[in-house]
């Protein structure tokens, strides 16, 4: 059993939501049961596809922004060339970290030292992965660090302690 705030209740997903947040539900906090209704969730096994990679965003101010870079053996870095925000909303979603707003080219966040493993990304903006999106094949590129791509994503909603009146100031970034 869990403590502390009821957040969710009466969820209803279809299966395809990237989070939690985006399933139908009552509205956050508000609930009429107890902790005795606690949901949990036992995962088992991977269903990633191949080939699989792991994303990342690095060199940003949080998790949500950064330089991109993916796992293939190693972490590495994805070049600029052809990247736009189609890109950049798939790397969003795929880390859980709601709508694209930018995807800064030329090394806005920084080079990286490590390989570059992927250019001429081309994404259609609903691929769930990276990973499933075309691309020159992994280590092939005409690039240099120079050209890393990056990702600004909006952020995901964090669950707060305020009072009602100024919720969406502090849960959500305003001033």
């Amino acid at each position: 059993r869990g403590s502390g705030t009821i957040w969710l209740t009466e969820v209803q997903c279809q299966g395809s939501e990237a989070t939690l947040a985006a399933c139908r539900a009552k509205p956050w906090g508000v609930h009429h049961c107890s902790h005795r209704n606690d949901a949990s969730v036992v995962c088992t096994g991977t269903s990633f596809p191949a080939p699989f990679a792991i994303v990342r965003l690095v060199n940003g101010s949080g998790r949500c922004s950064g330089r991109v870079e993916v796992l293939h053996e190693r972490w590495g870095s994805v070049c600029d060339n052809g990247w736009d925000l189609l890109d950049a909303e798939v790397v969003c979603r795929e880390l859980g970290c709601g709508a694209a707003l930018s995807a800064p080219g030329s090394a806005l966040f920084g080079q990286g030292h490590d390989p570059i493993w992927l250019d001429g990304v081309n994404c259609t903006g609903t691929e769930e992965a990276l990973a499933k999106c075309s691309a020159k094949p992994w280590g092939v590129h005409t690039c240099s660090h120079a050209e890393d791509a990056a990702v600004v994503c909006s952020g995901i909603l964090q669950l707060c302690r305020c009072s009602t009146r100024k919720r969406e100031q502090c849960c959500w970034g305003g001033s």
